[in-house]
């Protein structure tokens, strides 16, 4: 009996050690992800998560040096002030018209590029090739094409059109979507052409054996497996609708045309006054209003995909 006993105790204690062991070794590797973590965490601290820390109290003060806490009165301030109702009236229909345009015509793209075309090699490097131009490029293509004097205009002249100032016009809206769409059809259509590969080869020949057309193959089998990817792009688009800035700036100055007045030269133009409590709460409620728009989208792609990911 004592044996027994005796060898249970081993066997405890064998045990003890393995699991004492095994919870070093789980220690020792926690600590060794937490330290390979921390230069990103901290990081994402520092040029993000405090940012937004500090932008959220500047939105509740009269002004960053006196700090009296005023509650909602910027955000009052700013939502009856006329500069930022045209901004958000410019960017919510440039974005309307724009974002849309990206996606759908970037996905005809894919399919079309997805058939054994001849040069498709071709077509997949020039829209891909604005990717690699840089700005200060692209505003001048922009400046020669559509400038009062510029190729745009000769065109129209041969037909007997009246010249039309371009940037300075109620046509205004329309190059910059033409200029976005031209920087971002390249990399939205290689997304939807990689999607489009991706989706299982049995399920579409047994598509295409049962007689369905391909309105019908792309409606109800592709559509449904690209929905991830719509979703993906639709936001990307929706956030380099935000960045066109940079073009409209370099093309147009602060103060461009009523049409082209986004919220981006609303927020510069507060920047350069330092009007620093009025910029964090337009921030602000630029974040929630991105977030409400992506959080619907996020449900609209769960109940189209959610068949497929199942």
């Amino acid at each position: 009996m004592s044996n027994k006993v005796k060898e249970t105790k081993e066997e405890y204690s064998a045990a003890v050690k393995v699991r004492n062991k095994t919870t070093r070794t789980t220690r020792k590797r926690k600590l060794l992800s937490g330290l390979f973590l921390a230069p990103s965490f901290i990081g994402v601290l520092v040029f993000f998560i405090l940012p937004f820390m500090v932008i959220i109290y500047y939105s509740f003060v009269d002004n960053p040096i006196n700090g009296e806490f005023v509650f909602l009165d910027n955000f009052k301030m700013i939502v009856k002030n006329e500069a930022f109702k045209r901004a958000v009236r410019n960017t919510a229909a440039f974005s309307a018209i724009a974002v849309p345009l990206a996606v759908v015509l970037s996905l005809l793209l894919a399919i079309v590029l997805e058939a054994k075309l001849p040069f498709r090699s071709q077509f997949r490097t020039f829209f891909l090739s604005p990717m690699m131009v840089p700005v200060a490029s692209i505003v001048l293509i922009w400046q020669v094409l559509f400038h009062y004097n510029g190729a745009v205009n000769d065109v129209l002249g041969v037909f007997g059109a009246d010249k039309i100032d371009w940037m300075k016009s109620q046509y205004a809206i329309i190059v910059i979507v033409i200029l976005f769409l031209w920087k971002n059809l390249g990399y939205n259509m290689i997304l939807f052409m990689a999607a489009l590969a991706s989706i299982p080869k049995d399920i579409l020949e047994v598509a295409r054996l049962e007689s369905a057309t391909p309105l019908q193959t792309f409606f109800h089998i592709k559509i449904r497996y690209l929905s991830s990817t719509l979703m993906f792009v639709t936001i990307m688009s929706l956030i380099n609708s935000f960045k066109i800035f940079r073009e409209v700036y370099l093309l147009t100055g602060d103060y461009p045309v009523e049409t082209t007045y986004t919220l981006q030269h609303f927020m510069n133009n507060k920047f350069k006054s330092l009007d620093y409590q009025i910029l964090s709460a337009g921030a602000i409620l630029m974040s929630l209003v991105m977030i409400v728009i992506i959080g619907i989208l996020f449900l609209v792609e769960n109940h189209f995909g959610k068949d497929v990911e199942g």
